[in-house]
């Protein structure tokens, strides 16, 4: 057998091999796929990031995650408030609204914001994304968000099983390769990929942690996607606060939030938080619609 043919056959049996590896290791374990995609998307971190925490007083958003519940919102959370409110902040600093692409910014067409959701009941996570977040209520985005849950968990979303099946397949060491490849379409140009939409995360990316009872946890941001804007909603807890020079019992919540410093500094940060802190202090103001070209109303 000539040396090139049994060379090119050993090398398609060690990725059939492979292959098989990762199908039992996927059976076995939800998250394998994902695992391996993780695994060939971060390296040793260079990037520079901003890093902040947030309190917020939470009675305000779950009273008002009560009344709408109340009015008929189904299925309406304190995530998709603060999805809301983190849409509607970013129109007070639009030149944050944009992403890296051949060295320069290049603005979003509107705000998308990607949701972690959970489709294996504690095992596996996807991405929703609502597109002009910016121009829905909470409401609104609760219904966009449970519709992208429920395809997702009945396997019905064809773009996410599509994309699963192909990082599944894929070899090990081409996954980096498909990665990068990956970083430009779908992050940097915004075209759709191997099944998945373009720009997959949107601009700022959301998971909600306070389901596992954790308070605290910084995301670490996905390079390929290219969002700018990482939060993590933390389980709300009452905590020691100093009102009016008297300790008092106040129910918080912690956000947790990574910013890409190439996009953003440190005003433009202050900025977005006092927009989006404002309007949590006041969600009902969420419910008026919003004009895309102009500041975040506020009292």
């Amino acid at each position: 057998m000539p040396f090139r043919r049994a060379v090119a056959l050993a090398s398609l049996a060690v990725a059939a091999g492979a292959r098989a590896r990762w199908a039992a290791a996927a059976t076995a374990d939800p998250a394998a796929t994902r695992r391996k995609v993780a695994i060939a998307t971060w390296r040793p971190s260079r990037e520079g990031r901003l890093m902040t925490r947030l309190v917020v007083d939470a009675d305000p958003v779950l009273d008002y995650v009560a009344a709408r519940r109340a009015e008929g919102a189904k299925g309406l959370t304190s995530m998709h408030v603060l999805g809301a409110a983190a849409a509607r902040a970013l129109i007070d600093v639009p030149t944050a609204n944009a992403r890296v692409l051949g060295g320069r910014l290049v603005a979003f067409d509107g705000v998308a914001v990607g949701f972690a959701v959970d489709i294996g009941r504690g095992t596996d996570l996807a991405p929703v994304k609502v597109d002009d977040a910016e121009t829905l209520t909470p409401a609104q985005i609760a219904t966009e968000v449970w519709r992208g849950v429920k395809a997702l968990r009945a396997g019905t979303d064809e773009g996410f099983q599509r994309s699963a099946r192909i990082a599944a397949a894929v070899p090990t060491a081409l996954m980096r390769p498909l990665i990068a490849a990956s970083s430009l379409v779908l992050g940097g140009l915004g075209l759709p990929l191997l099944g998945q939409r373009g720009h997959p995360l949107g601009a700022v990316f959301i998971s909600n942690v306070a389901a596992f009872g954790v308070e605290e946890v910084f995301l670490a941001p996905v390079p390929f996607a290219r969002a700018h804007i990482y939060i993590s909603l933390g389980a709300v807890s009452e905590r020691p606060v100093v009102r009016d020079g008297a300790v008092v019992a106040v129910r918080q919540f912690t956000l947790c939030m990574t910013g890409d410093h190439r996009i953003v500094d440190g005003v433009q940060c202050a900025v977005y938080f006092a927009a989006m802190l404002d309007l949590l202090a006041h969600p009902e103001r969420l419910d008026r619609p919003a004009d895309a070209h102009a500041p975040a109303a506020r009292t």
